[in-house]
């Protein structure tokens, strides 16, 4: 299972993700998706890795806010333990009345993947559970 974690800063202006997934998971789909070997947290881990990690993201995970598709920045990624966490930011959005979620995360090499996204926007609190089938959803506030 992976979480996305999905925040509304409006003094900022943005929507800040994180998302945390299994290491072994993230790099077996990367291994086979783009024909590299990762070696995670080795001393032979691929330096431009980020470019995969990104890449990947950019495919799998899209996001609409109040009914308008929006590109995030990656910001970067680190290694906790067995997860690997990657930080995301959609910048300029002064409000959010709903968010429109895709996560395909993983649910190609496994089949039974499950992706909870959980998001908290001004004080309501929303979550729920994407599949395989059924990979996207629309969550107002």
């Amino acid at each position: 299972m992976s979480l996305t974690q999905i925040k509304f800063k409006p003094k900022v202006k943005a929507v800040q993700i994180i998302i945390n997934v299994f290491m072994d998971d993230i790099e077996t789909a990367l291994n086979k998706d783009y024909k590299i070997d990762l070696q995670l947290t080795t001393k032979k881990e691929l330096k431009n890795n980020d470019f995969y990690f990104e890449k990947y993201l950019k495919d799998k995970l899209h996001f609409k806010i109040d009914g308008v598709a929006k590109e995030y920045n990656y910001i970067g990624k680190e290694y906790d333990g067995d997860l690997v966490f990657f930080y995301l930011e959609i910048e300029n959005i002064e409000s959010v009345k709903n968010i429109h979620v895709s996560n395909k995360i993983l649910t190609h090499h496994f089949p039974e993947q499950e992706n909870l996204i959980k998001s908290k926007i001004g004080d309501v609190h929303k979550s729920v559970l994407l599949t395989k089938k059924d990979y996207q959803s629309t969550l107002n506030y």
